[in-house]
């Protein structure tokens, strides 16, 4: 069986699992992907080489996107459409730009880009956007289960975005908030009804403990809007706070998640998962 029917059997909680990133950059390329699609697909080797080199420690996650439908193996140029998000609380924000030629990605600023600063490489975009993964060269369960949602949605496809064993997978900028488990109807509300905490792996700017409270509050609290951030954390709790003043903090604790593959192929193994147990109102208005 497919590691992300596994999980699922397996019950392995989605949130606190979200990549780690503060930015997102996000750059069209037709045709196969590879594993490590980056320089494994038909973007040139030392360019897919040197935009990690350049985004390494900066905060900044690199995808290729492409359109959904067939894609033949074929070395067409022409222009490419890329997309810059920055993932942080409150001020997040995505761009588009068209390149003539993806060596042009070289001119962006990759610290800046980390720090949540536009230099206005992009236009600005008013309307969320939802990638889900289809990098079966990682795992086939992401082409299996998320093309099909890709392909329905007109939504654009995307490499590895982690968590394959939740598959179908997606990250919805410019929040940076991944979900698991997709299916068409909850992809089709997160794009038009905003940040759900339905099957929500996190916030990519967060840590894990960070990632599991978030959605813990926006849980209790209904919040579709970019307004929570983490603004603190111990061992066992972390504090979730609301730009009106709220605060509340959500007690954490360790749950073992029965032997499921952490991919296809590999053999069974037992997770350790972080849940938010309670969750304690400490500012009831605002300031």
């Amino acid at each position: 069986m497919r590691c992300s029917i596994l999980s699922d059997f397996a019950g392995e909680p989605l949130a606190g699992t979200a990549a780690t990133a503060t930015a997102w950059l996000c750059l069209e390329q037709p045709g196969p992907w590879g594993r490590d699609a980056i320089v494994e697909s038909h973007l040139d080797p030392e360019l897919g080489a040197e935009l990690q080199r350049r985004a390494a420690g900066t905060g900044v996650r690199i995808l290729l996107i492409r359109r959904p439908g067939r894609h033949a193996d074929t070395r067409v140029g022409g222009s490419r459409r890329l997309y810059l998000a920055s993932a942080k609380p409150g001020t997040s924000w995505l761009e588009q730009a068209d390149l003539a030629s993806p060596e042009e990605a070289l001119e962006l600023d990759f610290e800046a880009l980390g720090q949540g600063r536009s230099t206005a490489f992009g236009t600005p975009v008013e309307d969320p956007l939802l990638l889900v993964c289809t990098n079966s060269k990682r795992d086939v369960c992401c082409a299996l289960y998320g093309r099909p949602i890709a392909t329905a949605l007109n939504l654009w496809e995307c490499t590895h975005t982690g968590g394959h064993r939740f598959a179908p997978t997606g990250v919805l900028l410019p929040t940076g908030h991944l979900y698991g488990r997709l299916d068409h109807q909850l992809a089709e509300r997160v794009v038009t009804e905003g940040i759900l905490a339905d099957r929500c792996r996190g916030r990519s700017c967060f840590t894990p403990r960070g990632q599991v409270a978030e959605v813990a509050v926006r849980a209790q609290l209904g919040e579709t809007r970019d307004v929570l951030t983490v603004v603190g954390e111990t061992a066992d709790s972390a504090t979730v706070r609301h730009t009106d003043g709220r605060e509340w903090r959500v007690a954490l604790a360790e749950q073992p998640v029965p032997p499921r593959p952490a991919s296809c192929g590999k053999s069974p193994d037992i997770a350790i998962a972080l849940v938010a147990t309670a969750i304690d109102q400490l500012v009831k208005v605002g300031r």
